[in-house]
């Protein structure tokens, strides 16, 4: 995986600057933005239409595993 270190916030810069760092994540601005705490990544933050895109995409190879199990049998 790879990303830019404009894309990694530690816990207190996204609480210091919520608005900004999800004004960015949001128009396109960052992909995502890394959140690290305690020097650990802890979780990501997407913009919405990321996350729908994301969410059909594993909704779909869900379908595709399941087809090719049932061909298995």
């Amino acid at each position: 995986m790879t990303f830019s270190k404009d894309e990694i916030y530690t816990a207190t810069q996204v609480v210091r600057n919520f608005s900004e760092v999800l004004s960015k994540v949001s128009t396109g601005e960052n992909n995502r933005a890394f959140i690290v705490k305690n020097n650990k990544f802890e979780a990501v933050m997407l913009s919405m239409s990321e996350y729908e895109r994301l969410n059909k995409a594993e909704e779909l190879l869900k379908k595709i595993y399941e087809q090719r199990k049932k061909e298995e049998v």
